[in-house]
């Protein structure tokens, strides 16, 4: 075990290096517009290797560190909408065992936005909608990714 979380896999911490077990994430229509008014206005710092572009290049999500914090900035997608359009923020919780947190969230009525499934940037996650409509996703952190792998 070490400070920033349980030790998984070869080598992997969860939640994984400098990532807190609570992570807000704030969505934008203009996630490139977002992160340059956050830098300047409040003096957030991104973390540009954590970017995810589009084909296009446009910035579909990254992560600003906030002093000791972190939040992700993200488009609209499956996840959540802009307050324009409904849900605007979700938070991403790191558990321990990810599986039996998901058996027990759909077991008390959680709606499942999506399912069980492990993401390129080293995390296995699911998404869930609770009774008030708010998303949620939970995760455990099963290996670490390369920035490669996480576009």
């Amino acid at each position: 075990m070490t400070a920033s979380g349980q030790v998984i896999g070869m080598g992997a911490t969860n939640p994984p290096h400098d990532v807190p077990r609570i992570l807000p994430h704030l969505v934008y229509d203009d996630v490139g517009g977002a992160v340059e008014w956050l830098t300047r206005a409040f003096g957030f710092r991104e973390r540009v290797a954590y970017r995810h572009a589009e084909p296009d290049g446009t910035v579909s999500r990254t992560q600003l560190e906030v002093v000791d914090s972190l939040i992700t900035v993200g488009a609209p997608s499956v996840h959540a909408d802009t307050p324009r359009h409904g849900v605007s923020s979700m938070l991403y919780v790191y558990v321990d065992d990810v599986d039996a947190h998901f058996e027990g969230a759909v077991a008390a009525g959680a709606v499942v936005v999506l399912p069980l499934e492990d993401v390129p940037w080293g995390d296995r996650r699911y998404q869930v909608t609770d009774p008030e409509g708010h998303q949620w996703t939970f995760a455990t952190h099963v290996h670490d990714a390369v920035a490669d792998d996480c576009h």
